[in-house]
């Protein structure tokens, strides 16, 4: 902040300066042109011309030596010098002089609007209050390792991800996730650096580094978003390389063509208008704007806790015609709870659950969680002689010297095991089981859809979405279930990971227009992978989400999907109004430069003046 102030400052001087010398050069014309060979007016002049424009000189010069010549500043020293050449000092200081104060209010805006993404940012604390031993010690969160406790205060900002030890209190997580509810911490929970502890004391327990929290990779991914260019930025570099050739091209023409072929036309008075449309041809509109435009698409996602990895993405988010959801934990809360047990063959309900919930002992699903939750007693996992897990179809376990296979309809089928005679479609996940290849019962596990899913459903339909559909390993009448609830218009079920990229893939070539696949970012990385754009949901502070999805959602609201299109539609309108802004306005002055009527006054004007509305029209994306 200080560099940026000094910085400031120095311009501000540079301008004052610069200004006055030109303002005394216009008063003392008459008398500055008396002194032999115009040398006080040069001397004045002069050094107006050069404390306004001596980076654009410098920046001129290197870019000859560099090979890249045709940029904006090499057009600002060609039309000024020529101006001092035809001997119009005034106008060539006026130019330079008017270019330097746009560009200072241009870089203001920018500082502006970084500094506005910056604050949102600033998510990390300098000082963790670490306990040692009952006593307080300030440091810095750098310096805290994992599983030592830290204290944070009512208003204090958490330094560090970890898990509440003791207290209760409400916490802000507008920071990272945009909304601006409150939610209750209480011991036992997750914590993560950036939220703000509003009412009471909480004693945290740090379960990760700084260098490795949520909100350092958060920070991370911000901070480097600006790396992926989007197309429009790319066409608009690869735009100037040529547009700018062609402009000098068109310039020399203007400055001989004419007194060659009209009769009694002054080479002068055709060089000055060569050099209006020069300066009128400077791409700097453009080339500042359009970069802000999408580092603002990028900022003004950020604060709704819509975290975009680059602009490019903004695009693809733009052009969305297909979106795609996995179902547990993206359509529906991924909350679990059993509902019914059904056990066939002989077996008791309260067997079948007991043998689910000891098969399932040693499996981190959620599904399994919800089976040992509702066996009442304790589960003895000892009881467990071996555990095997069938990716994507259930485990196989053997307990008290049975075999036992747990899982899907799929599962069921490979292992030859009749069951269709005790089946009942149901409203739910069911979950088979077979004791030593017998049929014993299902377990049914309910789920529930999201309380804002129809609406945003009809929300994306609204913004021109023409296809909504659902990917699930879930069996068919419980996906067919959420499916019809959800409002989606078509729904796969029973797929295995391999068979979800598969079955993306085929509707991707079905789609004329680019394809979104939202899911939790941690079962579904592969599908997010291909996609498109691939958007994760739902657990704040995932490390999966964030490594590996292109649009991270910090909250689990399917409604945030249709936010973060509608931003990248928004960013693109802009961008693409500056563009045609810029472009017209320099087309109707440039043909006014050629034709005499636009001077050098107006083709500053024009340049200085459309430069800034195209940067403040793109600064609008950050709102």
């Amino acid at each position: 902040m200080r560099c940026l102030l000094r910085h400031s400052r120095k311009e501000i001087l540079l301008i004052g300066l610069s200004g006055g010398l030109f303002l005394a050069g216009l008063l003392f014309r008459g008398e500055l042109r008396d002194t032999p060979y115009f040398s006080g007016e040069i001397l004045v002049l002069g050094g107006a011309y050069l404390l306004a424009g001596w980076n654009v000189l410098l920046a001129a010069a290197r870019g000859v030596f560099r090979g890249s010549v045709f940029d904006e500043n090499f057009l600002m020293t060609v039309a000024t010098l020529g101006a001092f050449a035809i001997h119009e000092y005034p106008e060539a200081v006026g130019v330079m002089l008017f270019f330097k104060v746009g560009e200072y209010f241009q870089g203001l805006s920018v500082s502006r609007s970084r500094r506005s993404i910056q604050s949102l940012l600033e998510l990390q604390t300098d000082i963790a209050h670490l306990s040692v031993d009952g006593e307080l010690q300030d440091v810095p969160p750098s310096e805290v390792g994992v599983g030592a406790h830290i204290v944070v205060r009512p208003g204090e900002r958490v330094p560090l991800d970890g898990e509440v030890v003791s207290g209760e209190s409400r916490v802000d997580t507008s920071a990272l996730t945009g909304e601006p509810v409150p939610r209750m911490a209480r011991p036992g929970d997750e914590i993560f650096a950036g939220l703000i502890n509003k009412t009471e004391t909480l004693t945290v327990r740090v379960t990760k580094l700084l260098s490795e929290s949520s909100v350092a990779k958060i920070l991370h991914l911000v901070e480097n978003a600006a790396g992926n260019k989007s197309k429009t930025e790319n066409f608009i570099t690869r735009f100037s390389r040529v547009y700018t050739p062609i402009v000098v091209a068109a310039a020399l023409l203007v400055a001989v063509i004419p007194p060659l072929v009209i009769e009694g036309a002054a080479f002068s008075d055709w060089v000055y208008r060569a050099l209006v449309v020069l300066v009128i041809s400077c791409p700097c509109a453009l080339v500042v704007s359009i970069p802000l435009g999408y580092f603002g698409g990028v900022g003004g996602a950020s604060r709704r806790g819509i975290l975009v990895k680059g602009s490019n993405f903004l695009d693809v988010l733009a052009s969305v015609k297909t979106v795609v959801f996995d179902k547990t934990g993206t359509l529906t809360r991924g909350v679990f709870k059993v509902s019914e047990v059904v056990p066939c063959n002989g077996l008791s309900g309260e067997d079948l659950l007991r043998l689910a919930a000891v098969a399932e002992s040693h499996s981190n699903h959620p599904i399994a969680q919800s089976i040992r939750e509702a066996w009442p007693q304790s589960v003895n996992s000892g009881a467990v002689e071996s555990y095997e897990e069938i990716a994507g179809e259930g485990i196989r376990a053997r307990v008290e010297g049975r075999e036992i296979l747990a899982g899907s309809d799929r599962l069921m089928h490979e292992e030859n095991i009749a069951h269709d005679v005790c089946r009942v479609e149901n409203a739910g996940t069911m979950v088979h089981l077979a004791a030593d290849h017998t049929y014993a019962g299902y377990i049914v596990i309910a789920d529930e859809l999201k309380d804002d899913v129809p609406a945003a459903l009809r929300r994306l339909k609204a913004l021109g979405v023409e296809r909504l559909v659902m990917l699930t390993g879930d069996n068919a009448f419980s996906a067919e279930n959420v499916a019809r609830k959800a409002g989606v218009d078509d729904f796969r079920a029973e797929l295995l990971p391999g068979e979800k990229v598969e079955a993306l893939e085929g509707i991707m070539k079905e789609t004329d227009g680019m394809v979104a696949y939202v899911g939790d970012g941690i079962n579904d990385a592969p599908v997010i992978m291909r996609a498109d754009v691939g958007m994760a949901m739902g657990e704040l502070g995932s490390d999966a989400a964030i490594d590996t999805a292109d649009v991270v959602l910090m909250t689990d609201a399917p409604s945030k999907v249709a936010e973060a299109i509608e931003v990248g539609r928004r960013t693109r309108k802009i961008v693409w109004q500056n563009i045609a802004f810029a472009l017209g306005v320099k087309g109707v002055f440039i043909l006014g430069g050629a034709a005499g009527i636009a001077s050098m006054w107006g083709a500053v004007f024009a340049d200085v003046g459309v430069g800034l509305l195209a940067v403040f029209n793109a600064a609008r994306v950050l709102k």
